[in-house]
């Protein structure tokens, strides 16, 4: 009786080599890769991008309320523009003091992220006590909001920054109490980096407003 030969499929007995993939074989794509840069660092950017948006609207409305207005008071005889000054040159060394609180911790050195991170939390926290203090005598003064345009405008603009620090004060600390318990290392650093954008973010805003609304 004869035996019945079964050929492979697609004609390969020749060969006598088994074929395991697919008959119509496809691309894989990786679809969870993910954005080229860190998922954090692309949703503080948005954040900030956001931000960028709403200080760019409140400075233009200023501009164009203050262009529009025949006349402008002189911010030197209402404002404090000395203390001012050196409570702005307070909040840029804040900036500096965080980049060395970063630059600590990507060497490994918590002691060095404490010590750093506490001084730029001194630093932001005494900047919105002066402003706190500055509002104080000239609410004292009868500068209310609804005097004028001009102090309308001020307490709007300097209002909304001096929110924004209160905001990354509270989240400094937040870092700061977790720099304390050891949480960061020279490789595990990414929320001390995030906090540290938000920041500088907020000094150079007031740099902006401080020569906008008190020197011009």
């Amino acid at each position: 009786m004869s035996q019945a030969t079964v050929l492979p499929a697609h004609g390969h007995a020749a060969h006598g080599h088994a074929h395991d993939e697919p008959a119509h074989p496809h691309p894989i794509f990786d679809y969870d890769s993910g954005p080229p840069v860190d998922r954090g660092k692309f949703a503080i950017w948005l954040f900030l991008a956001t931000e960028v948006m709403f200080f760019t609207g409140l400075i233009g409305t200023y501009l164009v309320i203050r262009i529009g207005t025949r006349s402008w008071p002189n911010p030197e005889q209402r404002l404090a523009v000395g203390v001012t000054a050196a409570n702005t040159f307070l909040l840029i060394t804040s900036s500096w003091t965080m980049v060395r609180a970063l630059h600590a911790i990507q060497k490994g050195s918590q002691a060095g992220l404490v010590r750093w991170l506490g001084c730029t939390i001194l630093g932001g926290a005494m900047f919105v006590s002066v402003q706190v203090f500055e509002y104080l005598e000239l609410i004292h003064h009868g500068s209310l909001p609804n005097v004028d345009l001009f102090w309308s405008t001020f307490y709007t603009m300097t209002g909304f920054h001096g929110l924004h620090v209160i905001v990354g004060v509270i989240w400094l600390i937040a870092i700061w109490i977790s720099a304390v318990r050891g949480k960061f290392t020279a490789r595990n650093y990414l929320r001390v980096e995030l906090a540290g954008l938000y920041w500088h973010f907020v000094d150079l805003v007031w740099v902006l407003l401080f020569t906008i609304v008190y020197l011009m």
